[in-house]
């Protein structure tokens, strides 16, 4: 049932990604209001009619395209549901909990997404809209996070200040997604000809956007540097990606900015903040180890790792004879028998087989 809840977690992500993207495409084409009313598309009836043009279509798709995510989401939670009552294990409850909270969200954006339309695309609902999905992405990928690491007990995979760090980074990369709401809502792509703007300068809070960016993308190389420097490896892998990303979005971001704004680099860079919050869920969860396997990929005690480190602490050495020693009486973990502490600083010969005394 696993492999079956994994591959509809990862489509329960991309249907979220997707309906962020053509939801972008709605106010992108001027059609936010292509069906005026909610739930109906007019007051009579809840498909466009002709009269409608265009804008309609694309409204009522988008409309449409939400019905498909929330069967994704739906059939997700079925699986959960199921592999629970096959296995009734506390990590299948998380799933099937998890499952219960993303399917719940496709309808409370639903809800939203039709007070958008009531109140004639007030940007600041528009903004929360977003958001919103932001939230839902969240509960997505830490839904198909627990399916791949397959229900095994989680635990720190990096020293504390690195978890600290990331901590800040993910405020930080939260932020820098919520100013790019606001300054959407200064903008001129408001999605109806008739619909209000924040009324704040547009320039300004795009220069505050574009310092928090610069932040965000500090951290995210402090991250990759203290992560390498600790030994933390998967979340210095995940942090090298999220720069990657970082630097492409900022890349749209900038020329999106000095050539007008035109739409289809504004619907890249939706899409971008979308991808720009996954790198960075990716981060948060590298932190964690499960499978009883460090940041590094290392065993850790505890699960197979703890055998291991019991047969011994100290490190084997040789000498240029191929002679065998080590510090302390200790147990060397390549051999099967016990090897002696060396005294007064000679090393135990080995010979026939056998280790020296």
């Amino acid at each position: 049932m696993i492999p079956v809840l994994r591959r509809l977690a990862l489509a329960n992500i991309i249907a979220n990604v997707a309906i962020v993207v053509t939801g972008g495409a709605v106010r992108l084409t001027g059609s936010g209001l292509g069906c005026p009313t909610w739930p109906r598309c007019t007051d009579a009836s809840y498909t466009p009619n002709g009269a409608m043009g265009i804008h309609g279509v694309i409204e009522f798709s988008n409309r449409m395209l939400g019905w498909v995510v929330g069967a994704v989401a739906f059939a997700v939670l079925v699986a959960a549901f199921l592999h629970f009552r096959r296995t009734r294990t506390a990590e299948s409850k998380r799933l099937m909990l998890l499952s219960l909270g993303v399917f719940l969200g496709i309808p409370a954006q639903g809800v939203v997404g039709g007070i958008t339309v009531l109140t004639n695309l007030n940007p600041w609902v528009v903004g929360l809209h977003f958001l919103a999905s932001i939230g839902v992405l969240a509960a997505a990928y830490a839904l198909w996070r627990r399916t791949v690491d397959g229900g095994t007990p989680r635990r720190a995979a990096a020293p504390a200040p690195v978890r600290q760090l990331v901590a800040v980074l993910t405020a930080v990369s939260l932020a820098v997604i919520a100013l790019g709401v606001i300054v959407t809502g200064s903008g001129p792509h408001a999605g109806d000809v008739d619909a209000h703007r924040t009324g704040l300068d547009p320039q300004t809070i795009s220069q505050v956007h574009a310092d928090v960016v610069f932040l965000l993308i500090g951290l995210s190389l402090a991250v990759w540097f203290t992560a390498r420097a600790t030994g933390a490896r998967r979340t210095a892998r995940a942090a090298l990606v999220l720069v990657v990303v970082e630097l492409s979005q900022g890349l749209i971001g900038f020329v999106q900015y000095f050539t007008g704004l035109p739409e289809v680099l504004v619907g890249f860079h939706m899409l971008g903040a979308t991808l720009v919050w996954l790198a960075t869920l990716s981060v948060l969860w590298s932190t964690r180890a499960s499978g009883g396997r460090d940041g590094s990929g290392q065993a850790l005690p505890g699960a197979g790792g703890r055998a291991q480190e019991e047969r011994g602490l100290g490190e084997l050495q040789l000498d240029q004879g191929g002679r065998a020693a080590v510090v302390g009486h200790q147990v060397d973990p390549r051999v099967e028998e016990p090897v002696a502490a060396a005294r007064n600083g000679v090393e135990s010969p080995v010979g026939d087989g056998q280790l020296g005394r």
